[in-house]
């Protein structure tokens, strides 16, 4: 079973959730932390392409610098291009956690997602 990589922030409530159930499922991770050092347009592009969801779903559409970009009417018009350099620019515009095994990704914490994809038994 291969390591996750987990991009989080660490005083998220939900990426402790998340931790709290990976480690209780014995999953090893390697912990990114969003806030200090945003993913590549690559990894961004790689968690597109393996995740099958939308890019709107990476947008942390709850969080401060995305209410104060006024990113709910700006997006819509801009390219995939842009919105992943957007995100690559800053951590914080990215819903949290996203965790990834290099074939699969989830984003955000759904315990019945995790249970189903990341779980040693799912596998």
């Amino acid at each position: 079973m291969s390591k996750l990589q987990v991009y989080y922030y660490p005083k998220c409530g939900t990426c402790r959730n998340a931790l709290k159930w990976l480690k209780e499922n014995e999953r090893e991770m390697e912990l990114y932390d969003l806030f200090e050092q945003a993913p590549s347009e690559g990894i961004i592009r790689g968690w597109l392409e393996k995740s099958g969801l939308e890019l709107k779903k990476f947008f942390n559409t709850s969080g401060e610098v995305y209410k104060e970009m006024k990113l709910k009417d700006k997006l819509p018009k801009m390219s995939e291009d842009e919105q992943i350099k957007l995100l690559a620019s800053n951590g914080r515009l990215i819903k949290r956690p996203v965790v990834s095994d290099g074939e699969q990704v989830t984003v955000g914490f759904k315990e019945d997602e995790y249970s189903r994809v990341w779980s040693a038994s799912g596998k």
